[in-house]
């Protein structure tokens, strides 16, 4: 078959997978499976050959990271159920001041809490950010909104173990330690440069709080005050929405309390305080669980132990050296074990045993739709090298040139503007580019690393992200375009401006 007939399908394939997702709102899964079988028998795969690359595909990358992804949501789930993330927050309020609290809160979460679910982290650290916001200034509301943003869609798609930054390092064969390194390399300057561009411009009068921000309600959308059967809900993705393909659905908060009586608990909290959870009748049957002070770092030890491990590995591969007892608790999935049972005891003593297994079941159930993602996505990618895309691309790039890195960014960013999904165009989008690394000598990091910067251009009204910091933050829909839709795609465009130099010398 003709290098053109090939592109032309390639093409036709991934417009194929949009158009089912969007227009005819088939499940991500279902749309990828069938734009993989089209790619592969109008390329000349054959029956045999198509069915081999999509199965083959989904065991390889679910291989790569299915325990990553599993033992990373674990980890979050635990996190959550002990009210972790309210105390941190009050921990950088103290440490930081009020002042740099956007930059400590974006930079923390884009880097350390990767593994709590997109939605629920944000569920908790927004009531938390919006009580902040009038002691920054006028402009808190603004500064807060954006900064929640930027980390937490950052820190998705570039930072381990966020989901989509561990579905891109086994789709492209990147050592996790690897990743882990480079990753924290591009993903701190991006959220500070991009919180640091977005205050700049606030402050030159880009923001009118009189228009821009709103009142916290349960309508969602700016619609005059009438909800419609899809408008979002504070804390929750919109009624009959499908859930946030990005992380999963969000399990509810573990506190009855509202999320602004949370956070005006928690903002005067201190790092040695007990963990606030609300109590479970023991298994005699009454009430009064009891529960024991434990201190922050203790609570996050296990988590950042296993991410220093993964680094280990990584700088002694580098550095040539060789250590048994190093080299196997580095591996990444003996790593984050490590972590997660770690996380499991001292939440079993900070919070008792039936709260962290309730937890650990929550995070069985929503890792499912994670995986299964995860997996398909790495179907089409090897379809897409088994079509003998890389071979073709391959011959009119160089590893020298910054075309392959921009390429692959504008065509992550696209897929995201139509579908709206951060993981499915940073999969579809490095899947496309992958067979040209071995060709050209890129890095693959680096692809990773484009895609992942990629995918997080124009975050915009299809996005459950930009529904709940909307009604969490009380913005209107005008300022969320500003604080979600712009401050991302700022830190989109800074990244992979970080990017293009590393080709240079990776």
């Amino acid at each position: 078959m003709s290098d053109t007939a090939i592109l032309i399908n390639t093409g036709v394939a991934v417009l194929a997978v949009v158009l089912l997702i969007v227009r005819f709102k088939l499940n991500p899964v279902v749309a990828l499976v069938l734009g993989s079988a089209y790619l592969g028998l109008s390329t000349g795969l054959g029956v045999e050959g198509t069915v081999e690359a999509i199965t083959g595909g989904f065991g390889e990358i679910m291989a790569e990271v299915g325990l990553l992804i599993a033992f990373g949501v674990l980890t979050g789930a635990i996190l959550q159920e002990i009210g972790a993330i309210e105390r941190l927050v009050a921990t950088l309020l103290r440490v930081f001041g009020p002042k740099r609290m956007p930059y400590a809160l974006s930079v923390t979460i884009a880097t350390a809490l990767q593994s709590i679910y997109l939605d629920v982290l944000l569920v908790i650290s927004a009531p938390l950010a919006r009580n902040l916001a009038p002691r920054i200034g006028r402009l808190g509301t603004a500064r807060m909104a954006t900064a929640l943003a930027i980390g937490l869609e950052c820190g998705i798609v570039l930072m381990v173990p966020g989901v989509g930054t561990l579905a891109l390092a086994g789709l492209l064969g990147v050592p996790l330690g690897r990743m882990l390194l480079f990753g924290l390399i591009l993903v701190v300057p991006t959220v500070i440069i991009a919180v640091a561009i977005m205050s700049f411009v606030f402050r030159k009068g880009w923001w009118d709080p009189a228009k821009d921000e709103g009142s916290i309600d349960a309508a969602g959308p700016d619609d005059g005050g009438t909800a419609g059967p899809d408008a979002p809900r504070p804390g929750g993705a919109a009624a009959g929405a499908a859930p946030d393909t990005r992380r999963g659905p969000a399990p509810a908060p573990a506190t009855d309390a509202a999320p602004e009586a949370v956070a005006e608990v928690t903002a005067t909290a201190t790092a040695t305080d007990v963990v606030a959870v609300p109590a479970l009748p023991p298994e005699g049957g009454s009430a009064g669980q009891e529960r024991h002070r434990v201190t922050l770092i203790v609570l996050f030890a296990p988590l950042l132990g296993a991410l220093l491990l993964i680094a280990a590995g990584a700088v002694l591969e580098i550095a040539g050296l060789q250590n048994p007892v190093v080299g196997f608790l580095s591996q990444p999935v003996i790593a984050l074990l490590a972590g997660m049972v770690g996380t499991s005891l001292v939440g079993r003593y900070a919070a008792g045993r039936r709260r962290i297994e309730r937890a650990v079941a929550t995070g069985f159930r929503e890792s499912g739709q994670i995986l299964i993602l995860t997996a398909v996505g790495g179907s089409l990618a090897a379809t897409i090298g088994e079509a003998g895309l890389g071979d073709i691309l391959g011959r009119y790039f160089t590893a020298q040139t910054a075309a392959p890195l921009l390429m692959v960014w504008v065509i992550a960013a696209v897929l995201h503007i139509a579908v709206g999904s951060v993981t499915i165009s940073a999969i579809t989008a490095a899947g496309i580019l992958a067979p040209v690394a071995p060709v050209i000598g890129l890095d693959p990091v680096l692809i990773a690393l484009a895609a992942g910067a990629g995918s997080l251009f124009a975050v915009h009204v299809t996005s459950n992200t930009f529904w709940l910091l909307q009604s969490l933050m009380g913005q209107s829909t005008r300022g969320t375009l500003k604080t979600c839709s712009v401050g991302v795609s700022v830190a989109s465009v800074v990244a992979i401006l970080l990017i293009l130099p590393l080709a240079l010398v990776v």
